[in-house]
């Protein structure tokens, strides 16, 4: 059985920024169009959360029961390190999925019972990710889902759960957000090109191959940066402060380029996690002051 620390430590990996970042930027678009409900906001949150956690555990529970984390480099993982037992681990994966859910189905009550059908897509994107007989992680869509449903989802979403409208602004830093993430993910598959390919896991990383990979890195922190302008150009200038997220990405680029490897990676998958709550917070402060 693992301890209370082994769990946390099964879930945090990427969780708070990949979590907050799309709740911060769609609730700092709000709160500039005088949307602002703080109520919502917190379960768009609790949502966030619940579905970072349970795709955690769900990726934990499934990659490990197929022998893919038998020789990782990265983050221990519960699974595949014996930690914990396969079923304990997807018990708690469908437990942050039913988290999700509750907090999920009382925004749609009071927003618009179709986005019950939003949620169940998460919810089976997060699931079939890795799991299921033919998980669309190992066919190189991986960046796909994280994008479409940790940005353009989570942060049109959270904007639209409280101003129930749609806004060009909320797209644009969708775009934004979704790019950083993604970008934490092709780090990640970056570092595991060597022991994904032995597994059989055709990464997006896998198929294009190393030097292609971190030219995508480079692309998508250049297309995080075009974000911050486009919401400037659709709200305020003041949101171009949110290009101070370059400080860290920059860093994190420039390392990607330079060929770093294996564990050198690890600090980068950070830094991007970090760099994305930085684009949420700079975009969003100055909109929520402005």
């Amino acid at each position: 059985m693992a301890t209370a620390a082994q769990w946390f430590e099964g879930a945090r990996p990427k969780t708070l920024p990949a979590a907050i970042s799309p709740v911060v930027a769609g609730t700092g678009l709000a709160a500039y169009d005088d949307q602002l409900v703080w109520w919502k906001a917190l379960l768009a949150l609790v949502v966030a959360l619940a579905l970072q956690v349970a795709v955690n555990y769900a990726n934990d529970y499934s990659d490990g029961i197929r022998g893919t984390d038998d020789d990782r480099v990265g983050p221990l993982r519960l699974t595949g390190s014996r930690l914990a037992g396969p079923g304990a681990v997807k018990r708690a994966a469908f437990g942050a999925f039913g988290v999700a859910a509750v907090a999920g189905l009382v925004l749609a009550a009071s927003t618009g019972w179709w986005l019950v059908l939003v949620g169940a897509l998460c919810i089976l994107a997060a699931w079939f990710y890795t799991g299921g007989e033919r998980p669309y992680g190992y066919a190189g869509l991986g960046e796909v889902m994280v994008f479409v449903f940790f940005g353009l989802v989570a942060v049109v979403g959270t904007y639209y759960v409280q101003a129930e409208q749609w806004s060009w602004p909320a797209l644009y830093a969708a775009v934004g957000v979704g790019a950083l993430a993604c970008a934490i993910l092709v780090a990640n598959n970056l570092r595991d090109i060597p022991t994904d390919t032995v597994a059989g896991k055709r990464t997006l990383a896998v198929i294009l191959g190393d030097g292609r990979t971190r030219a995508l890195y480079t692309l998508l922190v250049l297309a995080a940066a075009a974000a911050v302008v486009a919401v400037a150009v659709s709200t305020t200038w003041w949101a171009l402060i949110g290009l101070g997220f370059l400080a860290i990405a920059g860093r994190s680029a420039r390392t990607v380029a330079q060929g770093a490897v294996g564990p050198a990676l690890i600090p980068v998958l950070q830094a991007s996690g970090r760099a994305e709550l930085l684009w949420a917070v700079l975009v969003a402060v100055p909109l929520a002051l402005s």
